[in-house]
């Protein structure tokens, strides 16, 4: 079961921003029910990611980069991920 709880994509000058949040079933790979992926585009690159792939479980792609993250709940992922987005867009993170 796989239930779209978010989906969202807009282009905002050079940026490309798209949200894909789905609720799932309970699992080893997504313990919290969650699938997502949120991303920041420029210029077709992915500058700034937020997902839970099988295996790998919460983390972020700021650049070449990957951190971990600590997912608490799907509103506070967007939360995060739009506070990412507005400092990268304003040059204040990289």
């Amino acid at each position: 079961m796989i239930e779209p709880v978010f989906e969202h994509k807009h282009k905002e000058g050079k940026y490309t921003i798209e949200i894909k949040i789905y609720k799932v079933v309970k699992n080893e790979s997504h313990p919290e029910g969650f699938q997502y992926s949120l991303v920041l585009i420029k210029e077709g690159k992915r500058i700034l990611g937020y997902d839970n792939h099988e295996r790998k479980g919460h983390h972020i792609h700021r650049g070449n980069r990957e951190l971990p993250y600590e997912f608490v709940d799907e509103w506070k992922l967007i939360e995060d991920f739009q506070k990412d987005t507005e400092k990268i867009t304003k040059g204040e993170l990289k």
